[in-house]
């Protein structure tokens, strides 16, 4: 039975979204017998709500809220008040996610050390390395039911990927498979394996990828000590003379403003929104907003190096059908300078439906070219580019004072420019995608720009020193020792691999260390 706490109770943790990171913390500390306030801006959407329909899902659970961009990217261009899709649902992003689930290599977390100085890049080692993270991931990939690890088999391969695969094996690339997706291949944890469905991302129908709304959330519950408040969207931290916060004022689904107690806060409430929050919650005491002594919140922002290539075949290959995204190459995941840019990728398979091939293809929406790519749709196979991008200053999400959202508040702003690293990795990454669909028969290839979706990284980054970022290694600020940072936001860097696996690792590790300091009632 879900638990109801008083918003006087000044003894519960109060964790600042439902996502990857902040569902996983819930339902983690909640375990652990400790009394935990959810916050979800949004509402509660279950399986049986979701639609194989990207238009129409993505009115029903995005976060729509005032935005604006800035920035020479294509999105500030074409997307200005979209510069990602982020969930506005309890299981956060995990309700539109791939499933792709990867541990970070061991050099990814010292790339200041590995790489060098990087001109233009504001590169740091993480205070944590693969060694202290190994453990964290096991169990994050028990978890999620992840493929390929615990004995868990492989998803099958859709026609998207044996394209894929054939092209891989005629480049060379050793490391092709079906991926660690944490959809399940067989049934498990009281849910059915995988339907091959297809248009997948927005939603599982069948609850065969993992999701914090439907796993961890409703086993947290059932604990009686996790209470999830949904259309609760959180507009400011507040703390007391010395400088600990004591807990958030939030507004309710009437629009009510509501203050509930707390003795930690823990924000995981994605990239873009957890540095606004801090931001917005300014005081005498704190004139630049929470935890930003060192001015690094909101910095560096990373959305990974991304784009795509899709490619049209003689014959039908009909990309849709079948798991989205379970097809990985992780060949060029390693560093290689020799390439002409440090840092890796990773090729994955993907398939777009038409609404969305249409908004996102290039050349899009309109002309001879677009309508004739279009027009052989059933015959496309695709795939997606990801790969570490450099974190720089400059990239950062800040205030717009002129724009405000529903609550009155500043919107954020996102300002992103790719680095000349990223350019020469997506060109690279672009002329290989190329060259593995020619070599199995493509009539024609289409490079694609990256998309307003993508992985929020950075902007509260990790830290050995309290000057060089926002939080320490446990996800601590370093400025206030019961403020927390849960999500993907508190990354030093961004890897090649997709994020969801590292957030949901750091969040368990996370509430263990939260649990034995307030048991030693250090916070």
């Amino acid at each position: 039975m879900s638990a109801k706490f008083d918003l006087n109770d000044n003894g519960v943790v109060v964790v600042i979204g439902s996502g990857a990171g902040g569902g996983v913390l819930s339902n983690e500390l909640a375990q652990k017998g400790i009394k935990v306030v959810c916050l979800e801006a949004g509402g509660r959407h279950l399986p049986q709500d979701y639609q194989n329909d990207e238009w129409a899902s993505f009115g029903q659970i995005s976060w729509l809220d005032a935005r604006t961009t800035s920035g020479d990217w294509r999105v500030s261009k074409d997307f200005s008040g979209l510069p990602s899709w982020i969930v506005k649902a309890v299981g956060g992003s995990t309700t539109h996610w791939a499933g792709a689930s990867l541990r970070f290599q061991e050099h990814e977390f010292k790339v200041k050390t590995v790489y060098g100085d990087v001109a233009g890049a504001s590169l740091l080692d993480w205070p944590i390395g693969l060694s202290e993270m190994e453990p964290w991931y096991a169990k994050a990939e028990k978890n999620l039911g992840v493929t390929r690890t615990n004995g868990i088999p492989g998803l099958p391969g859709n026609n998207n990927y044996k394209v894929f695969e054939a092209g891989a094996k005629n480049l060379g690339y050793k490391n092709v498979h079906t991926g660690r997706m944490a959809i399940n291949s067989e049934p498990r944890d009281g849910r059915t394996n995988c339907q091959q469905a297809g248009f997948c991302f927005q939603g599982c129908k069948f609850g065969a990828k993992w999701s914090s709304a439907y796993s961890d959330i409703p086993k947290g519950e059932a604990t009686g000590n996790l209470e999830v408040r949904t259309h609760a969207q959180v507009l400011k931290i507040e703390h007391d003379a010395k400088g600990k916060v004591t807990g958030v004022i939030y507004a309710d689904k009437d629009g009510n403003q509501q203050m509930q107690k707390a003795r930690i806060v823990a924000v995981a409430g994605n990239s873009i929104e957890s540095p606004r929050l801090l931001l917005n919650s300014a005081s005498s005491m704190f004139p630049d907003g929470l935890a930003n002594s060192s001015g690094q919140v909101g910095k560096n922002y990373m959305r990974h190096m991304t784009a795509s290539m899709y490619a049209v075949f003689p014959k039908p290959v009909r990309f849709w059908r079948g798991t989205t995204m379970a097809g990985i190459i992780t060949d060029e995941s390693i560093h290689d300078p020799s390439r002409g840019f440090v840092g890796g990728y990773e090729l994955e398979t993907l398939a777009l439906g038409v609404p969305f091939m249409a908004a996102f293809l290039d050349p899009g929406a309109w002309g001879r070219s677009f309508t004739s790519a279009m027009d052989m749709y059933e015959n496309m196979a695709g795939l997606w580019i990801v790969g570490e991008d450099m974190p720089q200053e400059t990239n950062a999400v800040t205030l717009n004072n002129d724009v405000k959202d529903q609550y009155g508040l500043p919107a954020p702003n996102v300002h992103f420019s790719d680095h000349p690293n990223d350019i020469a990795m997506r060109n690279h990454a672009w002329g290989q995608a190329k060259k593995l669909y020619d070599s199995v028969g493509a009539t024609r290839t289409y490079p694609t720009p990256p998309y307003p979706s993508t992985h929020n990284l950075g902007t509260n980054r990790m830290s050995a020193k309290p000057r060089d970022g926002v939080v320490n290694k446990w996800g601590q600020t370093h400025d206030i020792d019961n403020l927390f940072v849960s999500d993907g936001s508190q990354f030093t860097t961004g890897a090649a691999e997709n994020p969801t696996l590292t957030i949901v690792a750091l969040a368990m590790r996370q509430a263990d260390y939260i649990a034995k300091e307030m048991a030693a009632r250090t916070i």
